[in-house]
């Protein structure tokens, strides 16, 4: 069975706006809530999957919420505070590939076709993904996991909260197939009002359709709707801005506490964060590390680098270096997380990337090229070995 051609990742909170505001006040969890305008001319910006059972949804104008469940919890929008939540959410995204396509403060498109070689395949991307997010920010998100945008964002919506679904080609037939229609994205009330006179109810009605049923409701649009239903989409991942940081960052089930060990570990990471860099044709003019106490104190130290690299052994050296030092500060300090990243990114001169006349970037290409065929562990360097 050959692998996916590409690997797309649809990652969306579960009832953001409701969830952050549940999370930060213990006092609204398990409650039905929204957030909106408290006014009875307001609307629901969002709604926890308490208020959900009462069939209350966002953009219903807060007066039929409160009759559907008088007992509603309303809480003013603090579009700030989803914003900064958010921005640690999108770090977390960039953290496995530069390619993210963000649709709003809480959802986004990554695309991880480069990065199973780094991390795992694209459903072990995934767990990671969520994972992280929950350590972060205490919050779910559902993720789809498909060959394409479109058919990711179908199945990211299929088990919510807290789910993962994943929906190749093979599985189109069996699962996508039976989805009422409604789930093609592009497909709103008034369309489905004129479906209704019509056989067409799942995705597979319309996958099969006859164009003398279709083309009076879709119209030029026909051919591009039959391929939806087909599960067919070559969009790209189109990143949203330009990438500014790339890192790598992991928390440890057992405290650090050796230097060897942290340096072992910061080893790795860098390896992680360049092998990223060098994919995505950049190079870094500031190294950072990231270290955090079991007592969740976390510090960042940074230092630039002239000229700019995305070189394991360069940015390995100055991260150490910066752990070094704060490690002459804190001496008998344990460490629950390290994270390596690079910063003030630019594009690389081709001879940062291809060059043989330096040793390092040649060693460097080989690793890359050596992993990319036979995964990540099929290489590593002698200094990552050992246990902890």
């Amino acid at each position: 069975m050959s692998p996916p051609t590409r690997s797309i990742l649809h990652v969306d909170m579960d009832a953001f706006y409701a969830s952050v505001e549940q999370r930060d006040n213990p006092e609204l969890r398990d409650q039905p809530l929204v957030v909106g305008g408290t006014g009875d001319r307001g609307v629901v910006a969002a709604a926890s999957y308490e208020a959900r059972r009462f069939g209350i949804r966002s953009a219903m104008p807060m007066r039929e919420a409160l009759r559907r469940c008088p007992q509603l919890l309303r809480v003013r929008p603090r579009m700030a505070h989803y914003q900064a939540v958010s921005q640690q959410i999108f770090e977390i995204f960039r953290s496995f590939t530069p390619l993210v396509e963000g649709l709003s403060l809480d959802e986004a498109f990554l695309d991880v076709t480069a990065s199973v070689a780094l991390f795992g395949g694209p459903i072990a991307i995934a767990r990671s993904v969520k994972r992280q997010i929950r350590e972060t920010t205490e919050l779910t998100a559902s993720v789809g996991v498909a060959e394409n945008k479109l058919v990711a964002k179908i199945a990211s919506d299929l088990d919510k909260p807290d789910g993962l679904t994943v929906l190749y080609p093979r599985d189109y037939e069996t699962r996508l197939d039976p989805l009422p229609v409604a789930v093609i994205p592009g497909i709103g009330r008034e369309t489905l009002k004129r479906l209704a006179g019509t056989s067409i109810s799942t995705v597979r009605d319309l996958r099969v359709a006859d164009t003398r049923i279709l083309e009076p409701i879709f119209g030029r649009f026909t051919q591009k709707t039959r391929d939806r239903a087909a599960g067919i989409d070559d969009r790209p991942v189109v990143p949203s801005r330009e990438e500014k940081s790339i890192s790598a960052e992991e928390t440890y089930d057992i405290d650090l506490a050796r230097r060897e060990d942290m340096e072992r570990e910061l080893l790795r990471l860098a390896e992680k964060t360049t092998a990223r860099l060098r994919k995505a044709g950049l190079v870094a003019a500031t190294v950072q590390v990231k270290i955090r106490q079991p007592d969740f104190t976390t510090v960042t130290r940074q230092r630039q680098v002239t000229p700019p690299t995305n070189g394991t052994e360069q940015v390995y050296a100055v991260a150490a270096g910066l752990l070094g030092e704060w490690l002459a500060e804190h001496p008998s300090a344990k460490v629950r997380l390290l994270g390596v990243g690079g910063n003030k990114l630019s594009r690389a001169a081709q001879g940062d990337l291809f060059a043989d006349s330096d040793n390092e970037s040649g060693i460097d290409r080989t690793v890359d090229e050596i992993r990319d065929r036979f995964g990540s562990a099929a290489l590593g360097r002698a200094r990552t070995l050992g246990k902890r």
